[in-house]
């Protein structure tokens, strides 16, 4: 089957965010999942700041999108270099293990490489044990002395000072 890799723009944000809620219903997420496609489509032009990028897999045959890697820049103070952290890759199931993941994986790193980052880094589900394998196929490693953590929510806006109907933060 042959496919290709291109650049998302704004116009794909529709069918990126039809292939977020896949992504989100096979990690059993679907219940968090409320992706919007003009806030996606905002986020991926040019001179978003910050700004997000996808890599589209596409069936040259069908012209059908059949997989994404969605990605962004972060940095490394240990380095001080840029990195590259790719927050999702997803492939529709009737494509996988023809080379999809590893063609949207390998186009990150040749950015990455491009743009002289650091690292390349992600994170998995503990129990997709198809993903940390494929991982590892490609060379990765577990960072298992890190755990990651998140503050959403109730939580944020409480310790970010928000305020309904109030002003703006200050910095005093």
């Amino acid at each position: 089957m042959p496919f290709s890799i291109r650049p998302a723009q704004p116009e794909d944000a529709p069918v990126i965010t039809a292939l977020i809620n896949e992504l989100a219903d096979y990690e059993k997420l679907s219940h968090e999942s409320r992706p919007d496609p003009s806030s996606l489509a905002e986020h991926l032009a040019a001179d978003a700041s910050p700004r997000t990028e996808v890599y589209l897999a596409v069936d040259t045959d069908t012209s059908e999108t059949i997989g994404f890697a969605l990605f962004f820049q972060n940095y490394s103070t240990f380095l001080t270099q840029w990195g590259i952290y790719m927050e999702d890759l997803y492939v529709r199931p009737a494509y996988r293990s023809r080379g999809v993941g590893r063609a949207l994986v390998e186009q990150i790193a040749r950015t990455a490489v491009a743009r002289r980052c650091g690292r390349l880094e992600w994170s998995v589900l503990n129990w997709n044990d198809t993903a940390i394998e494929f991982y590892k196929r490609i060379g990765a490693t577990p960072m298992r002395e890190w755990t990651g953590w998140r503050l959403s929510g109730a939580a944020l806006q409480d310790l970010g000072g928000y305020q309904p109907g109030g002003g703006g933060l200050s910095w005093d």
